[in-house]
């Protein structure tokens, strides 16, 4: 809840302030013309991450659009923190009983309803969407600096192991791996999702995308996908985000 209402916080902010910062009334040639394609790419901000977008648009009416998008999205686990071996001054941090790196592409089609038209002076224009597809939910393993003795008292050799939470425990983690290691053990998790929520576009411009969507979003795998080690993989997230749009609209 806490980190859902810094997300509508922010939301909030950055309209009010784009709104400020028009000043003086910016009379749009476009106006009346309806412009039936737009693209833009979008940050994702979440619950339980991060991500990118990009999305492609057709109207089919004044009132209705069209819309695809692609995602990419960071997926973490609401009970993971990060932590150093108190025994190590140099040592490097890491989370511990984290067992994947989780990301979920989604490949979304849906629809845009117009709410509230934007007035001819600018101010916002408001959207409820609804909107599904498919989801791929991609899980690479932790790879860790692991401590070894050697016969030689306080001295450790450092190999880079797997994360296993039956061998590897708080006093013999040096620290996580690069992260490029394990990419050749990627496990694969299809699913579906869906997604509600409201798009405010404060643009200044109707050939310029600029907008704010704030809503919920759920993915749902037959397959549980596992993050941490000693929690119950996860058949499901539901996630409240927030992203911003920037692109363009064109005939």
């Amino acid at each position: 809840m806490h980190c859902l209402r810094t997300l509508f916080i922010l939301g909030l902010f950055v309209i009010s302030f784009q709104s400020r910062s028009q000043g003086e009334i910016v009379i749009d040639t476009s106006k009346n013309i309806l412009l039936l394609k737009e693209m833009s790419f979008g940050v994702i901000f979440h619950t339980q991450g991060w991500g990118i977008k990009f999305s492609k648009g057709f109207n089919k009416t004044a009132f209705k659009k069209r819309m695809l998008n692609i995602e990419m999205v960071e997926m973490q686990s609401p009970k993971q923190y990060r932590q150093i071996n108190p025994y190590f001054t140099n040592s490097k941090s890491y989370v511990y009983g984290k067992l994947n790196s989780v990301f979920i592409f989604r490949g979304t089609y849906g629809t845009h309803r117009l709410l509230n038209r934007k007035p001819y002076w600018g101010g916002v224009e408001l959207r409820f969407l609804y909107m599904g597809g498919v989801s791929l939910g991609v899980a690479k393993p932790i790879y860790l600096f692991i401590l070894e003795p050697s016969p030689e008292i306080y001295v450790y050799s450092i190999n880079e192991e797997k994360y296993d939470p039956d061998k590897h425990f708080v006093d013999n983690i040096f620290g996580k791996a690069p992260f490029t290691k394990g990419f050749n053990e990627l496990s694969l998790y299809p699913g579906i999702h869906g997604k509600i929520g409201l798009d405010f576009d404060f643009g200044v411009y109707r050939t310029k995308v600029k907008s704010l969507e704030i809503g919920a979003m759920i993915d749902v795998f037959p397959k549980p996908v596992p993050i941490m080690a000693f929690n119950d993989p996860n058949y499901f997230f539901l996630t409240f985000y927030l992203n911003f749009n920037f692109g363009k609209r064109y005939n």
